[in-house]
């Protein structure tokens, strides 16, 4: 585990010491009330053997520092690259193959479009912003009065323990999965990490829409190197049908699955797999 920061907030890399091998993939989990790494574990366990496999706890979320102050995209997506750049100073200045999951798929696709070249490819799995979000550039979905309003010292604490008590946990879990089998383990640790002092602080920036980008469609159809998307067919996050215009870009490949929004939990082998197989013809 290695600590980073970003305007001032340490925020943490995980990475198992030992052989550096030449093809670094970087994970990054989503955004929501209870979010972390613990998120991507599947993958980061999987992907392990013959590539060096990095994962993220974002700013504001897991063991990162959770300081009381406005969460943006701007300072997700600079985690991201400042993440990169550690990693390819560790790999001689090798691209970064970079995996995110949900919201943090509109993260990865802005670090890419701005530095194309610090990226061999990217994958998202169950991406928000398929929607057509054509806004102006760097602006969000985020109001201030909202925001105001749920940060509020005088209910915000409890707002968001309502929100992360764990039978309200297990409900957006099982809305996740789009049935009542959850993973245990993600749900357990959700709970916990919902605990830490100023767990509150990042998750109602989410909430105010903060976090969305406004221009998210315009940032996914700016990527021209290799990009793998996935998505499952149950629960709340299956609409993807705006998503056909960049099922037809030549440097686009979609993968559907017969689960939930997190495949990799439910069909590791499978998911696995299929990116393998990307990776590989995206030079990783």
């Amino acid at each position: 585990m290695h600590d980073l920061q970003v305007d001032g907030i340490r925020f943490v890399l995980y990475a198992r010491e030992g052989e550096v091998h030449p093809v670094p993939v970087l994970l990054v989990h989503s955004v929501n009330a209870a979010a972390s790494a613990y998120e991507i574990r599947p993958i980061y366990e999987g992907l392990q053997g013959d590539r060096s496999v990095y994962a993220l706890d974002l700013p504001g979320f897991g063991r990162a520092d959770r300081p009381d102050r406005v969460y943006t995209p701007r300072l997700m997506v600079s985690a991201i690259q400042a993440a990169v750049g550690w990693i390819r100073e560790r790999h001689g200045g090798a691209p970064i193959h970079g995996v995110a999951v949900s919201l943090a798929s509109e993260f990865l696709a802005r670090a890419a479009v701005e530095r194309p070249d610090a990226f061999g490819s990217v994958a998202f799995v169950a991406p928000t912003g398929m929607e057509g979000r054509r806004g102006p550039p760097g602006a969000t979905l985020g109001k201030p009065t909202v925001r105001k309003i749920l940060t509020c010292r005088w209910w915000a604490g409890g707002l968001f323990r309502s929100l992360t008590r764990p039978g309200v946990i297990r409900y957006f879990l099982r809305k996740t999965w789009g049935r009542k089998g959850i993973d245990e383990g993600l749900h357990d640790y959700c709970v916990a990490t919902t605990r830490v002092p100023g767990a509150e602080h990042a998750p109602l920036c989410f909430l105010s829409g903060e976090l969305f980008s406004a221009d998210a469609s315009l940032l996914y159809e700016g990527l021209t190197l290799p990009v793998w998307s996935s998505y499952g067919v149950r629960g709340d996050f299956a609409d993807y049908g705006a998503s056909e215009s960049l099922r037809a870009k030549h440097n686009w490949q979609m993968e559907r699955f017969e689960t939930g929004a997190l495949p990799h939990f439910e069909v590791p082998e499978q998911f696995l797999g299929s990116y393998e197989r990307f990776l590989e013809g995206a030079g990783g």
